[in-house]
């Protein structure tokens, strides 16, 4: 039975669907929020890790300096995990002022919108990761048929902060890829038959 939108189980205890839609709505809220905080944090870190490691090396009385854009992959794990930076600070704002607010997201192009960033980010700086770590690996364990050079057993110092970033930046691919299930929680519960009565477009 339902009374006023008042459930009644069978062992006759009343059962408050808005509030328990509620109370889901603000815990996912709380869990998405504090992922994106999460993801803001480590991407300016694997950002500042990869960008700004450098290293000098002598060589026959001539200096060769290491740089994160002597190899693209790092370039686009740095542009990468700016551009997840950005994107979740913009993001946590707007949770921030929802939760404030105490409202409550209806809106189905809004909740595709954010559903479709955030794959989006999640797929951006998966391959960031993988395109690093490979790169990586070949300058570990360099490749003998193509005459490469182990790079990190010159530039030792420079491949650990280049590792701690890319270490970083995978702590970033998992969290967007669990945001991602939270943000597809909220777009596809909006179809489900019980969904309240909207009263706010956020």
């Amino acid at each position: 039975m339902n009374y006023l939108g008042v459930g009644v189980s069978p062992g006759n205890v009343p059962v408050y669907h808005g509030t328990n839609l509620k109370v889901i709505d603000r815990r996912v809220r709380v869990a998405e929020l504090v992922l994106r905080c999460v993801i803001c944090g480590l991407s300016v870190l694997a950002a500042v890790l990869v960008g700004t490691d450098t290293q000098v090396k002598e060589i026959f009385s001539i200096q060769k300096k290491a740089r994160f854009t002597d190899m693209k992959a790092l370039v686009f794990l740095v542009v990468a995990n700016g551009v997840a930076a950005a994107y979740s600070l913009v993001q946590g704002v707007r949770c921030v002022v929802c939760m404030v607010r105490g409202s409550m997201l209806f809106s189905k192009p809004l909740a595709w919108a954010i559903f479709s960033g955030d794959q989006a980010m999640t797929y951006l700086n998966v391959a960031a990761v993988g395109a690093a770590a490979q790169s990586s690996v070949f300058a570990k364990l360099g490749q003998t048929e193509l005459q490469w050079m182990k790079i990190c057993g010159m530039y030792g110092k420079f491949c650990n902060q280049i590792g701690e970033g890319i270490a970083m930046a995978l702590l970033v691919s998992v969290s967007m890829v669990v945001l991602s299930c939270i943000s597809a929680f909220s777009l596809f519960r909006l179809y489900g038959g019980n969904k309240a009565k909207p009263n706010s477009g956020w």
